[in-house]
């Protein structure tokens, strides 16, 4: 019998955690909401127009059920998400000038995800998976998570990485990680401030250099906020600042901006580094325009990319 490869399998998968943020609004109120870098980046990327997964795993409780809905709304391909017996990861943000927050994920669903569990001849239609953040340091989903990003590429797929550096999580133990996926990717995303963690510094281009001997051809965004970022690739670098928009939070900007990055290099890889670098802070600006996480749709990247500063 001949296997059925679906035409609609995604071109795009974000694997690692999707969790809930519980913010202190008040002395005693809270706000939930979904998030995750890798699950928030999926979702950009879906809201772009890309056939977009996260692969991971959630919980079957109220706050799973939630992620489990909201992935739904934003059309991820949801075969790729598996949801759990498990309790929920929960980032609890209990200041917010300057963020202070904490996770509870002891035994949690995200760390009993398994990659062999995906839909069949998934890999074959895979053009692009993306890795980082705290699920490269949660043993013992790391360990499969390193192993599938290296079998991909060895397949030929293309790979991006964002560290989104954790304290304390990401001290020493997690330099070989961090060596391992800044040499597998072709997409590096870093802020000046991972830099400064990641590599114990207090000069983020001292781990930008470092980055850059590990991986020389990859594509480098180093964002730097409010100030703008810049895109390396190879001898060539571009700088740009951010369109000027109505700031109610930042919340996902990081991710919203490497979606913009990563749906331009799949539209139009030849394009030149600054339309690219238009895209990202297109993308991270208009994510910045309303409360909580925020996609940007292709329409607002396209307005606010020609606002860009180069």
């Amino acid at each position: 019998m001949t296997r059925i490869l679906h035409p609609d399998l995604p071109h795009f998968i974000a694997f690692g955690e999707a969790l809930t943020d519980l913010v202190r609004t008040g002395p005693h109120e809270w706000r939930s909401s979904c998030g995750g870098s890798p699950w928030n980046v999926a979702v950009a990327m879906s809201t772009l127009g890309q056939l977009s997964a996260f692969g991971g795993a959630v919980s079957r409780d109220p706050f799973g059920a939630d992620i489990w809905q909201r992935s739904q709304d934003h059309n991820l391909d949801m075969r790729f998400i598996q949801q759990l017996p498990r309790p929920p990861l929960l980032a609890i943000v209990h200041e917010l000038d300057p963020p202070q927050y904490f996770f509870i994920g002891q035994d949690s669903a995200d760390l009993h995800f398994r990659p062999e569990g995906l839909p069949m001849g998934w890999t074959r239609s895979l053009r692009w998976a993306h890795f980082g953040s705290l699920s490269l340091v949660r043993e013992p989903l790391a360990g499969r998570l390193r192993a599938l990003a290296q079998a991909l590429k060895d397949e030929g797929r293309l790979i991006s990485y964002d560290p989104n550096f954790r304290a304390p999580s990401m001290d020493s133990s997690y330099d070989d990680t961090l060596e391992q996926m800044c040499r597998l990717a072709d997409v590096i995303k870093v802020s000046d401030e991972d830099l400064r963690g990641l590599f114990r510094v207090t000069d983020h281009r001292s781990g930008l250099a470092q980055i850059a001997a590990w991986n020389p051809n990859a594509w480098l965004l180093l964002t730097r906020g409010a100030e703008g970022a810049t895109l390396f690739h190879g001898a060539e670098e571009c700088s740009g600042k951010p369109p000027a928009v109505a700031v109610v939070d930042t919340i996902g900007a990081g991710d919203a901006a490497l979606a913009g990055l990563l749906d331009s290099l799949m539209r139009q890889p030849a394009a030149p580094a600054s339309q690219h670098l238009r895209c990202a802070l297109a993308a991270g600006a208009a994510a910045c325009t309303a409360a909580g996480f925020a996609p940007p749709s292709p329409a607002q990247v396209a307005a606010l990319a020609e606002e860009v500063v180069i």
